[in-house]
C-alpha cells in the first residue's frame, strides 16, 4: 500500500492488521550468527539487533545501503503560553538551517550516508492552543499523517524521523500524560531550557490540556494534543511498518508520536528500536512504557533526530558484522 489512508478509520484498520517480521529470515540470521568467527554472544546486543533487522528486511544476511532521515517541522499555538525558552520564529529559522546543511542532523546524516529530507508543515499556521480547544481538526490531523506517510522513500532500508517545533516538548508531555497517567509534572521537562517558573507553567498547561482532551485512543489524542510534526512522525513510522522498513526512534518527542501508535496497536512498534535515551527528564519513563531499551545514552537533548541518526552507525556496525564476517568454515578456524 503506497497511497496514504484517507480517513482515521483506515489508519485504525491498518493498525489492526500490521505485517510482522519474516520468521524464516530470523531463523536464517540465527543460524548464520551461530557459525560466525566469534564466541557465542560475544557481540552482545549487536547480535540481537542484526537478527531483528534481518527479520524486518526479510533477508537472513542483510545490508544497510539506503538509510533515510526525515525532519518534520511544525509550530504550536500552545507556545504562546510561555512554555519554551525560544520564540516560535526559531522553527522557521532552523528549517532554513536544515535546508542549507548547517545543523547537527545534516552532519550526522552525511556521516552515515543517509538521505535527508526536510518537511515543513504549515509553519505560518500554528496548531490550536490545546488548553482552549483541540490542537488540530480531523482534516489537519489527516493532512499531517499523510505528509509523514508520503515522506518515506519506499527504497529506504532504515528510517529515522526527527522534528523541529518550538513548544513541541509540551505537546509530547501532554500526550504521554494522557496515555500513561501520573502527574503532569512527571512528564513536563525543561525542553529548550526553561527556568523553574517556565517549568511550572509547562506542567500547568499539560494538566489543563489533558483535563480538557483526556479521552479517545492514540489517534484521537494525537489530534487533540499533538502537533503537525508529531503526527507526521507517526504517519512515517506507520508507513515504514507497512513497507518493511525498520525504524530508529529518536528522543522524547519522537517517542510520544510512536506511543500514539502503540496505544492503538500493542505490536505497532515492533519494527522500531530506540536510538538513545535523551536528557529530557521523562524520556526514560516513556521508553519504559514503550518497552524499548536505548542503544545509546549520551546526554543529548537536541531533537532533530540527532540521537537516532547517531545510532544508525550502531545498526550499520551490527549488520556489517553479521553479514560480512566469515564463518568458521570459511575462515578455516576451529569452532572448538
Amino acid at each position: 500500500m503506497s497511497k496514504a489512508p484517507a480517513t482515521l478509520a483506515e489508519y485504525r484498520q491498518i493498525l489492526g492488521a500490521l505485517p510482522g517480521p519474516d520468521a524464516g529470515a530470523i531463523a536464517d540470521a540465527a543460524d548464520r550468527n551461530g557459525q560466525l568467527t566469534k564466541p557465542p554472544a560475544a557481540l552482545g546486543r549487536l547480535e540481537d539487533v542484526a537478527a531483528w533487522y534481518a527479520g524486518w528486511r526479510g533477508d537472513g544476511r542483510p545490508r544497510i545501503e539506503a538509510p533515510q532521515v526525515v525532519i518534520f517541522a511544525g509550530n504550536h499555538g500552545v507556545a504562546a503560553r510561555g512554555v519554551s525558552a525560544f520564540p516560535p520564529e526559531v522553527t522557521v529559522q532552523m528549517v532554513a538551517n536544515f535546508e542549507a546543511g548547517g545543523a547537527a542532523i545534516n552532519q550526522l546524516a552525511k556521516t552515515f550516508g543517509a538521505r535527508m529530507d526536510v518537511v515543513a508543515l504549515d509553519l505560518d499556521r500554528p496548531t490550536g492552543d490545546f488548553t482552549e480547544g483541540p490542537a488540530m481538526s480531523e482534516d489537519d490531523l489527516l493532512a499531517a499523517l499523510s505528509a509523514g506517510w508520503d515522506a518515506v522513500d519506499e527504497n529506504a532500508d532504515l528510517l529515522v524521523t526527527g522534528e523541529m517545533g518550538i513548544g513541541n516538548t509540551t505537546a509530547a508531555a501532554a500526550l504521554a500524560h494522557a496515555l500513561y497517567g501520573g502527574k503532569a509534572e512527571d512528564w513536563a521537562g525543561r525542553g529548550t531550557g526553561v527556568d523553574d517558573a517556565g517549568l511550572a507553567r509547562k506542567a500547568e498547561v499539560v494538566a489543563a490540556g489533558v483535563a480538557r482532551h483526556g479521552g479517545g485512543d492514540g489517534l484521537d489524542l494525537l489530534g487533540a494534543l499533538g502537533g503537525r510534526e508529531i503526527a507526521a512522525m507517526a504517519g512515517a513510522i506507520l508507513r515504514a511498518r507497512v513497507a518493511g522498513i525498520p525504524v530508529i526512534l529518536d528522543g522524547f518527542i519522537c517517542c510520544s508520536a510512536a506511543a500514539c501508535l502503540q496505544a492503538v496497536a500493542a505490536d505497532g512498534l515492533d519494527h522500531c528500536v530506540a536510538g538513545h535515551v535523551s536528557a529530557e527528564g521523562a524520556h526514560p519513563a516513556l521508553l519504559e512504557r514503550l518497552g524499548k531499551a536505548p542503544l545509546l545514552s549520551l546526554g543529548l537533548r537536541l531533537g532533530e533526530g540527532s540521537g537516532a541518526a547517531l545510532a544508525i552507525g550502531v545498526l550499520q556496525g551490527a549488520v556489517a558484522c553479521h553479514s560480512g564476517m566469515a564463518t568458521f568454515a570459511e575462515a578455516g578456524v576451529s569452532a572448538g
